[in-house]
């Protein structure tokens, strides 16, 4: 792999500039982003959000800064594509994080004179303990969402993000194959987990070398796991993982990805411990079938809500409806779950570059769930399947 495969600078710089032109086509003195998956998109500075505001800010003419705590302060100079980083000394603090943020979009040209400004979300959120005023109240300016233009943006990947997704299915899939390699009667799932994840994780590293980087706080590499959906544990779609010991005759759903450079793939598939019964051999073959429903209906141009129909057209039709628990699916790349979504309610049309969680599910409580998710990406024609375990 070439370190090229990263996201370049010109493209960082590209999407600053898409935001730029937004913010003059809104007739807005600047843009200020709080969540950390959007200043990643922007800046490329990847960082744990605390009750510690970090922000990205950029004014009309293209200025951008960061706005960080000072632990982070050389971590955002040696890492964020921006003009200046501005530093606070710590939270809470006196004087409060916020005032020193007010100096440095007014002294950027954001938020005088009442003009408006663009943001996410009206200031930093509450998190972790956090307190603090809301944006438009601390500039006295009126606060513009630019939320759904940065989403849209983001759901529509370039060629250097489906690749980075691409990578990601590769080390996702050998974790796979090594955590059904060591699951049996009578072991745990955080050993099988730990163990699989382990070696998948070094393979990576030694295939890939020095240059990766997860860019994600929520892993460090390759991993494959059950997190609790073993025997009945699997009729809840998002438990979490009990050291449960497996058994004969477990429903088994898992999960397997790797981030690369912040983007994620998901692969997730239903195995059994044998013996095997012939309704879960049932319900195994319903679940393949509106996997394959859904695989049918995309294609761009059509709302995401007709896949999601179609597939609940075959639960209807299959009286399964006691059996459905979520949505069709929901894109991916820096976040596990982004929009839009694979649901009835969600009327976004579908477009090439989209990627896609293909993931229908059927949750029998004395049984257990039946669930495979696959990554697939949206192209021209019809779609690629990135995922192939």
């Amino acid at each position: 792999m070439q370190a090229s495969i990263n996201i370049s600078q010109t493209e960082f710089h590209s999407r600053a500039d898409r935001l730029r032109e937004h913010l003059e086509t809104e007739n807005l003195s600047g843009v200020v982003l709080f969540d950390n998956f959007y200043v990643l998109y922007h800046a490329g500075f990847a960082f744990i959000p605390t009750e510690r505001p970090i922000a990205f800010a950029m004014n009309a003419r293209g200025e951008k800064a960061l706005f960080v705590p000072r632990l982070e302060v050389e971590h955002a100079q040696a890492n964020g594509l921006i003009d200046r980083v501005a530093h606070y000394l710590e939270y809470p603090d006196d004087p409060h994080p916020m005032t020193v943020f007010k100096g440095l979009l007014t002294d950027m040209g954001i938020g005088t004179d009442g003009e408006a400004i663009g943001a996410d979300v009206d200031g930093y959120p509450w998190v972790m303990g956090y307190r603090g005023p809301s944006l438009s109240e601390l500039m006295g300016s009126p606060v513009k969402s630019v939320t759904a233009f940065v989403e849209d943006r983001m759901a529509v990947k370039s060629e250097a993000e489906l690749a980075l997704i691409r990578e990601s299915v590769k080390w996702g899939n050998l974790a796979h194959v090594l955590l059904q390699r060591y699951t049996q009667v009578g072991v745990t799932e955080n050993e099988v987990s730990s163990r699989a994840s382990h070696e998948a994780n070094l393979a990576m590293l030694d295939t890939i070398g020095p240059i990766y980087r997860a860019q994600t706080y929520f892993s460090a590499g390759a991993s494959a796991d059950y997190r609790g959906q073993i025997g009945r544990g699997a009729a809840i779609p998002h438990a979490l993982a009990n050291n449960i010991t497996f058994q004969p005759g477990d429903t088994l759903v898992t999960g397997a990805g790797a981030p690369m450079w912040g983007y994620h793939s998901e692969l997730e598939r239903t195995m059994f411990m044998d013996p095997v019964s012939d309704e879960q051999k049932r319900m195994f073959d319903h679940m393949v079938a509106l996997q394959d429903t859904a695989f049918a209906a995309m294609k761009p141009g059509i709302p995401c809500s007709e896949v999601d129909k179609a597939v609940r057209a075959y639960f209807e039709a299959h009286d399964l409806m006691p059996y459905w628990k979520h949505h069709t699916g929901h894109t991916i790349g820096l976040r596990y779950h982004e929009g839009p979504f694979l649901d009835v309610g969600d009327h976004t049309i579908i477009q090439p570059g989209m990627v896609f969680t293909v993931e229908p599910g059927l949750y029998v409580p004395e049984l257990g769930g039946f669930r495979h998710s696959d990554t697939v990406a949206i192209t021209q024609d019809g779609i690629e399947m990135m995922t192939y375990y």
